[in-house]
């Protein structure tokens, strides 16, 4: 007999489908409100309740959804021109992670990258950073067909280019939604079964449309210094955490 509710929550427990849904809420409304930490929020909590094979590529269709809804939202704001570059990188370097057999240490990923944005919040955004978008690209789309979440990195390459808060938000979720879909598209290739998972991700989306709604709310009535500062914040705590489970302090 067909099981509608196994069906629904992709074989999860209740509780945990139910954790998640609000997850995916927070996450949205962390990211459009602060501009980053709601995909790296999300990932860490799929990794403590869904099977690890499903994690990465079911993670990267919820965070397609939420960064095409809220791209969408604020289209008027996005900041087009590193777009194309980014996309070219993006591709080469999910192409290489299909190709790649063996992982890298996360342990020195983890260390590297969080290193690598505390520089940046402390320092100014160097001016280079911000003519490189296919490198970026490349290298953040390599990484993220490993670990899941790299719009920490994504961020750092974002806030080098100056915008405004709204821009910052659309602009990051214009890049993102690019890197999620080409990795979707190599996962699909590569045999993962996408359809077991299908009314689960739309919940999921569909939570994170909510979290979004709410938190562009929020951006619209804070200003550009308190949203960079906050920005900042949100920034070195992931980037601590990063830096901790690569030290393997975590637990």
């Amino acid at each position: 007999m067909f099981d509608f509710f196994s069906f629904a929550f992709a074989g999860l427990e209740s509780g945990a489908f139910a954790a998640l849904l609000m997850t995916s809420f927070a996450g949205s409304f962390i990211t459009v409100s602060l501009g980053i930490g709601g995909g790296t929020l999300l990932i860490a909590v799929m990794a403590s309740l869904m099977p690890a094979a499903a994690l990465i590529p079911v993670h990267g269709v919820v965070q397609l959804g939420s960064n095409l809804t809220r791209a969408g939202l604020l289209r008027r704001h996005i900041h087009w021109r590193p777009l194309v570059g980014f996309g070219a990188g993006s591709l080469i370097g999910v192409f290489l992670g299909g190709m790649i057999a063996v992982e890298l240490s996360p342990a020195l990923v983890q260390i590297g990258i969080g290193c690598f944005v505390i520089w940046n919040v402390l320092m100014r955004a160097p001016k280079w950073l911000s003519t490189i978008p296919w490198v970026i690209g490349g290298v953040t789309s390599f990484l993220t067909m490993f670990f899941g979440a790299s719009g920490v990195f994504v961020a750092s390459f974002t806030k080098s280019l100056y915008l405004e808060r709204q821009a910052h938000v659309a602009t990051h979720a214009g890049l993102m939604t690019i890197q999620h879909t080409l990795k979707i598209l190599a996962f699909g290739i590569l045999g993962f079964a996408f359809g077991p998972w299908v009314f689960f991700i739309a919940l999921m989306i569909g939570a994170g449309f909510l979290g979004t709604l709410i938190g562009r709310a929020v951006l619209l009535r804070i200003n550009d210094k308190a949203f960079k500062r906050g920005l900042d914040i949100v920034l070195v705590l992931i980037s601590l955490r990063l830096i901790w489970n690569g030290l393997g302090l975590g637990v």
